[in-house]
């Protein structure tokens, strides 16, 4: 397995032809990664930042089939997410699971309309049902869902849907990718499109944005899987290139579980935006989201807008008792979404842009895959392997990931955030075994350990501090200012492991309160809203 950056560097310095060069480390990327080394294809992957730092990392953290566009008619898109939900579950046990949800009613009409519309979801599953829909009196919603309002509400529906850890799972992507053969490299920056004398895309050049060395890189396809920023890539190959993605933001915030109350997960059907709102509970918190505001120009660190946080807040309250205010959060977040947006559209909304994914292929035999879900991430990847292989005249080899389990997999279950880890939790428990003080907690609130550090380190491909604090465990989302807290020790640690200095230290420790800024709210932004629509 070459999952290391040294090693990673050497492989790519002394390959002279790759079957397949993937520019792009988000799901959509590494998914395409696995599914072309598990054919046999060599393969490379780079990546501009860290894994799955822009949008992979940033979701609802949901596995669905998407309850909001069978509403909107889109039977396609639900029908395979779903299927694709079972696949999830089945390959990646360890960092997925059922989760419960539950829709309050305070009408008799929407009771019913909603509980139409959830069986036929459940139908739609197929034998990769995980659980069937039902009505629930006033008194069950309110023993799940404790800190619901009670006045006018009438029952509710239960249903069934999945949850994940997206990082978590992008991280094992990568993982599972080197253990075929592939190589992945974070921190490495496509620069430019290498052409034939034919004007035919037959490689590319990129910087590792550690050393700052440019490398040449030859294959015989290769793909763009940039998310957001797909259209800068086309860019290189043609220049006149007219944007395909419309982005979209989605933000969340993060409060602690004591607002909604047991395990169960609250879904809002209905909002002022359009969307359905989520109330998630996440390792411990509670995940509220997500708004869908369009934007018109994209960036790697979003932040949420404030009008965002006050819709996500006050649309709480129409639903929470003592529901949670701008002082109570505890991180807040975006994604931007690639929505393949329409050529001809001069619409600013993105209600009716399908979620569904998009792949195209230039002239010069770019191959580009862009829109789509998390949830989806296996078939994207099957479609674009499969017309690579048209593309590059590639030997012709069957998909492999429908049965794939990926690295980490098993199905024991530990505690708390362990069970993420998947089989590797059992070398991490053993190197606090052998070193006690490995043991020791990075923050005094939470139960992640010195140990998770050094397994970073040295099986995980992290650079910058952020990496181990945003995406190999999830404090940042969870916890700004904790996390702000722990980030010295992790500096120091990480010096220790890769022999850097305190200059290193200080320069990664200015980086990360610089983002941290991203994920809370300033005492400003708190005192200049009283929240005067709650109480």
């Amino acid at each position: 397995m070459i999952f290391k950056r040294t090693e990673a560097i050497h492989t790519i310095k002394s390959t002279t032809t790759w079957d397949v060069a993937i520019i792009g480390g988000g799901a959509t990327g590494l998914g395409i990664a696995v599914d072309a080394a598990a054919r046999g294809y060599k393969t490379l992957l780079i990546e501009k930042y860290d894994f799955a730092k822009g949008t992979s990392s940033k979701s609802t953290k949901l596995v669905h089939g998407g309850v909001r566009y069978l509403a909107n008619g889109d039977i396609k898109l639900v029908y395979s997410a779903l299927k694709e939900r079972g696949l999830i579950f089945q390959n990646a046990p360890h960092v997925s699971f059922v989760q419960r949800f539950v829709i309050p009613s305070y009408s008799v009409f929407s009771k019913l309309k909603f509980l139409i519309g959830l069986k036929l979801y459940d139908w739609m599953a197929g034998s990769l049902r995980i659980g069937k829909s039902s009505l629930l009196n006033k008194k069950e919603v309110i023993e799940k869902i404790p800190k619901v309002k009670t006045k006018g509400l009438l029952g509710g529906i239960q249903y069934f849907d999945g949850q994940f850890d997206d990082a978590r799972l992008a991280i094992n992507l990568a993982q599972t990718a080197s253990e075929y053969g592939a190589v992945t490299l974070n921190y490495a920056e496509a620069t430019a499109i290498r052409k034939d004398t034919n004007g035919k895309v037959d490689g590319l050049y990129f910087v590792e944005r550690e050393s700052g060395t440019i490398h040449e890189v030859q294959a015989r396809v290769v793909i763009n899987a940039t998310g957001i920023f797909v259209d800068d890539i086309l860019k290189l190959d043609t220049p006149t290139h007219k944007n395909l993605v419309r982005p979209s933001q989605g933000a969340h915030i993060v409060i602690d579980q004591k607002f909604l109350g047991n395990e169960d997960a609250l879904m809002i059907p209905e909002t002022s935006d359009g969307r359905v709102l989520f109330g998630v509970p996440w390792h411990g918190k509670v995940l509220l989201g997500t708004t869908d505001t369009p934007l018109n120009e994209h960036q790697i660190e979003p932040r949420p807008l404030d009008e965002e946080i006050e819709f996500i807040l006050s649309t709480a309250d129409k639903y929470l008792e003592n529901a949670p205010t701008r002082t109570d959060i505890r991180s807040v977040f975006a994604g931007l979404r690639p929505l393949a947006a329409p050529t001809n559209s001069g619409s600013n909304s993105t209600k009716e842009i399908s979620r569904d994914h998009k792949l195209i292929k230039t002239e010069s035999g770019l191959i580009t895959i862009t829109g789509g879900k998390w949830t989806t991430y296996r078939k994207m990847a099957e479609e674009t392997i499969d017309l690579a292989i048209k593309t590059g005249n590639l030997p012709e080899s069957r998909c492999k990931t429908h049965e794939l389990p990926l690295h980490g997999y098993t199905e024991d279950k530990y505690p708390g955030h362990w069970q993420v880890y998947g089989s590797d939790m059992i070398a991490i428990q053993k190197l606090m075994e052998n070193n006690p003080a490995l043991s020791e907690k990075i923050h005094k609130d939470y139960d992640f350990r010195i140990a998770e550090v050094i397994w970073a380190c040295k099986n995980e491909m992290i650079v910058k501090v952020e990496d181990f604090l945003a995406r190999r465990i999830r404090l940042l989302l969870l916890d700004a200012k904790a996390s702000l807290e722990a980030a010295p020790l992790i500096a120091k640690i990480m010096a220790e492991q890769f022999d850097k200095d305190d200059e290193w230290i200080n320069r990664e420790l200015a980086d990360y309160e610089l983002l941290v800024k991203n994920y809370t709210l300033s005492p400003k932004e708190v005192s200049n809203h009283n929240d005067p629509a709650r109480g």
